[in-house]
């Protein structure tokens, strides 16, 4: 039987819901309505937070999968003060703190940007995973718990395979998930969709799973004290609930269970919505209203949450004057400073693969990051992630001392885990693959570029190089794909994502660098599986002079009034470098070689360093690997790119080169040909 004021609360919280929605003409009242009673005993009774200081770190967080359900969210929080009464009446409305799909907000409650599908309980088994790293090295601190809650969407969405798998593989007993099961999805029911055994699925990937009925509070506290209890295994639980639970006709007539009240206002159905706010005994005449007994309910909640908190801050500040050294450490790993780092130090062999030049600044960082994870895709021997995995270890059940994670072939639950590690914080994410799936990993980093998450991408065999693998593992249109994140404002109105081509291995340095200092957006570093000639160095140092890639771009070949600019990133810069060595022979012209690491990047310099190293209305002519798309813009209206407009083939890479004309000396005749069509 639920108590009074439990069961008033949660029926708050679904009036407060569906007038959102109604408010809006826009949203889906209906699952709200059947997590409230979870919602409402998870926040009151287990969630340890502090309600004065929403962004401590050793705060339980709750991860949202089932992003339409922000009603639910929104509802729950205004009881918890954290959202005013104005800000429910604008939900989805333009300049709200309401949106449709709840986007990072923190300070209010909200732990991650969710809406597709599958991906927000993935972020909190990464959130789980950096919370255990974290307890591993200080003293099982970090003891919080993760909770997660999903519906039948996120469960049919293939990331959640992965991410079932790799939790129950490594004992993630601090990840605890609801399971909003109600048999209605958004345009059938869920028996015309699927007929497995949930349950015994998650049991097979090692979970502990308890099914129960999600509108009695008596159970839902005992499945959420048996999943705190647990120690082995992630608890998945499964409630079995009613869509739309509360919804009555004009007459009275209980409606609910209908597929229609999932995705449109109460109004727009054959429930009647002030009939339903009767029944859960709102006020029509005054939707947004929180219950008399509800909100002094509240109020004796958040004050013994804020006690609780104040305890438990008092115990750590105790353990932090004991341990002052890793106290320092834990502020240094949140604040996201950095150890002193050399870069120039890492030993880089002569012609290196960028690959194998990442190798080497991984294996530096493992022994001078302490708080980095390292991740691939079943692939760390190929994108050389292994670099790092030789100085540390793999994370395994019970076990979180190393910093590497296998992921297995799970590309986007592993870019999505990524996004999770970093919105727990304290911990640098780092996944890697080939960058041909890339593709796979698309929607985690276009959410991490949303989020404005400093996850790190490791993506290699960066071009139709790969050779003998053939079209499928032959990156053509990615790098074009990756860049249009480049050209996207964030709403901190900065460039959302950083790519990163390097041209050689000392280049691949200050582009780790570069990664590493970038702490507002995602970076990407796209590297070749082939070796690469080095870049020659104009003074003393190339590493000093490739410290001008932090520009985006520069001039790795200069000379006064150049004849015409060549421009390229990664191994076609080489090739541009020996191109120009034979024109400058054999016509006797002067060339400048520019190595553009990053267009977003030099597009932001001052227009006068852009023009310094690409000239305004001079020649100009870009070699890329992929789509001509990715220089057409830098090379302007009177430039020429050559690249490819087609997919590879399987042959060794030395013939792809010569077949497709990716050598010094056709690039020669490419710029000669150029030069001929503008009377040079």
């Amino acid at each position: 039987m639920n108590n009074k004021i439990d069961q008033l609360s949660a029926d708050n919280i679904r009036a407060l819901a569906i007038s959102m929605v109604e408010k809006a003409n826009s949203g889906h009242p209906g699952g709200a309505m059947g997590g409230a009673d979870f919602l409402h005993i998870l926040y009151t009774e287990y969630l340890k937070y502090d309600p004065t200081d929403m962004q401590w770190i050793f705060r339980d967080r709750f991860f949202m999968d089932a992003g339409h359900l922000s009603a639910l969210m929104y509802a729950q929080y205004h009881l918890l003060g954290n959202y005013e009464k104005s800000d429910l009446e604008n939900f989805r409305q333009w300049g709200s703190v309401t949106p449709g799909h709840p986007e990072i907000d923190v300070k209010r409650g909200i732990e991650n940007t969710s809406g597709p599908l599958g991906q927000g309980h993935v972020m909190g088994i990464g959130a789980a995973i950096a919370a255990k790293f974290l307890s591993a090295r200080f003293n099982n601190l970090f003891d919080h718990k993760i909770y997660g809650f999903i519906t039948d969407g996120g469960v049919q969405e293939e990331i959640s395979q992965g991410a079932g798998r790799i939790a129950g593989h490594l004992g993630l007993n601090n990840f605890i998930m609801f399971y909003d099961s109600n048999d209605v999805q958004l345009s059938s029911m869920t028996d015309e969709v699927t007929t497995e055994d949930t349950a015994m699925k998650y049991e097979s990937w090692g979970w502990k799973v308890t099914t129960i009925d999600g509108h009695d509070h008596a159970q839902i506290r005992k499945a959420l004290t048996d999943a705190n209890n647990e120690t082995e295994k992630p608890t998945l639980i499964i409630g079995r609930t009613i869509m739309g639970k509360g919804c009555v006709t004009a007459d009275g007539s209980m409606y609910e269970g209908q597929c229609e009240l999932h995705g449109k206002p109460i109004g727009g159905t054959k429930a009647c919505f002030k009939s339903t706010l009767l029944n859960l005994g709102a006020n029509p005449e005054d939707a947004f209203a929180v219950y008399e007994e509800v909100a002094a309910h509240y109020s004796t909640i958040l004050n013994k949450k804020t006690t609780e908190a104040a305890d438990r801050k008092s115990k750590i500040a105790a353990w932090e004057n004991q341990n002052s050294a890793l106290a320092k450490k834990i502020q240094q790993f949140f604040s996201g400073d950095l150890p002193n780092l050399d870069f120039g130090s890492i030993a880089q062999k002569a012609n290196a693969a960028t690959r194998d030049a990442s190798a080497a600044v991984l294996g530096y960082l493992a022994e001078n990051v302490e708080n980095m994870i390292v991740s691939s895709a079943d692939l760390s021997n190929s994108d050389k992630t292994d670099g790092f995995l030789k100085k540390s270890s793999v994370l395994q059940k019970n076990n979180f001392n190393g910093g590497f994670l296998q992921a297995g072939v799970a590309e986007l639950t592993m870019a999505a885990i990524a996004n999770g590690i970093a919105l727990h914080g304290g911990v640098i994410p780092v996944v890697a693959t080939f960058f041909v799936f890339s593709d796979y990993m698309k929607p985690a980093i276009r959410l991490a570029a949303i989020q404005e998450l400093a996850v790190k991408y490791v993506w290699t065999h960066d071009s139709f190089r790969v050779g003998e693998d053939g079209p499928t593992h032959q990156p053509i249109e990615q790098e074009a794909q990756i860049r249009l994140l480049e050209k996207i404002k964030n709403h901190s109105g900065e460039q959302s994502l950083l790519a990163l081509r390097p041209a050689d291995a000392l280049e691949t340095s200050v582009a780790w660098q570069m990664a590493l200092e970038n702490k507002k957006t995602p970076t990407g570093l796209i590297l070749s599986r082939q070796e690469i000639k080095d870049l020659p160095a104009n003074g003393n140092s190339r590493f000093e002079e490739a410290g001008q890639a932090k520009k985006g771009g520069y001039l790795v070949k200069s000379v006064q009034n150049p004849d015409i600019t060549l421009i390229a990133n990664g191994s076609e810069v080489a090739t541009l470098i020996d191109a120009a060595a034979e024109l400058e022979t054999s016509m006797q012209i002067k060339i400048n070689v520019a190595s553009i690491i990053s267009e977003g990047l030099f597009r932001s310099q001052s227009k006068e360093y852009q023009e310094s190293v690409i000239p305004n209305g001079g020649l100009v002519f870009g070699l890329t690997a992929g789509l001509p798309v990715n220089l057409e813009n830098l090379v302007g209206n009177n430039g020429k790119v050559f690249g490819l407009d087609h997919f590879g083939y399987s042959a060794p890479a030395s013939v792809l080169d010569q077949k497709f004309g990716f050598t010094s000396k056709n690039a020669a005749e490419e710029i000669s040909k150029y030069l001929k069509e503008n009377n040079f």
